[in-house]
């Protein structure tokens, strides 16, 4: 870390509606305690993404970036490549810049193993996933390693995907993971949660939630009511940042 001690490096986050983002305060707070004075950690607020390459040739140095809601796929044809998590996903919420042009990284899928595995029981082998954005996808990712099976949830199913009036008594006694992946419940717009049968849950149900903010979601709290294991996203949001960090010093 010493050689990089003295040398100016920008780094940001690219999304829509991201005041409110965790990374910033996380990054900055890291540089200061590891005396990187150089560093700065910025967000840049995209209308659309069509304004990508405008902002790479604007600020020249930027030496990685994170991205977040809604950009994680539609950001990797502006990409010179991906690597093999990144694409086996299909989704990227780390962007590195290279000599050779900017490479698409995934860590949401490693921050999201190291916060889940400690709270799996044996009853845990088949999952919800509330929602089919960038984030399911890592998500979904990890179970298949993992080789919990798992069935999406959206409210527009497609395929073989389930609508939320779908989770019968029945699919809620055998899917006893869920996860959510949808923005609802975020701040401000605490009261929101998705719509599943809370009555049907029971401690042998483990809520994970990938958003941070509030600490106790809605979902959370409907299921912590049912005496189910919860998880909130600040662990996994912590050990993807590490990872993104390590990945822009290799």
């Amino acid at each position: 870390m010493e050689k990089t001690r003295g040398i100016k490096r920008n780094f940001g986050l690219i999304g829509r509606n991201i005041h409110y983002s965790f990374s910033r305060g996380y990054f900055r707070e890291k540089f200061r305690r590891l005396g990187l004075q150089g560093h700065d950690y910025s967000n840049y607020d995209l209308a659309d993404i069509a304004e990508f390459p405008a902002l790479t040739r604007e600020n020249p140095d930027l030496s990685g970036l994170n991205v977040t809601i809604p950009y994680k796929e539609a950001v990797i044809p502006y990409l010179e490549a991906l690597d093999p998590v990144a694409t086996a996903i299909g989704a990227v919420n780390t962007i590195k810049f290279t000599p050779e042009g900017l490479i698409g990284f995934n860590t949401d899928a490693y921050g999201f193993q190291q916060a889940l595995l400690p709270l799996l029981k044996p009853n845990h082998i088949q999952a919800l996933i509330l929602g089919t954005g960038g984030a399911s996808k890592a998500v979904a990712y990890v179970l298949r390693k993992q080789e919990i099976s798992y069935c999406y949830v959206s409210r527009k199913p497609q395929g073989d995907q389930l609508a939320y009036q779908d989770l019968t008594p029945s699919i809620m006694k055998e899917y006893t993971l869920l996860i959510n992946c949808t923005p609802l419940g975020t701040w401000p717009d605490v009261d929101a949660k998705p719509a599943v049968p809370y009555d049907l849950m029971s401690p042998k149900h483990l809520l994970f939630d990938l958003i941070y903010n509030p600490e106790k979601t809605a979902f959370l709290s409907e299921g912590e009511k049912r005496g189910t294991v919860i998880s909130n996203g600040l662990k996994m949001l912590e050990s993807q940042a590490e990872k993104a960090w390590e990945i822009w010093n290799s």
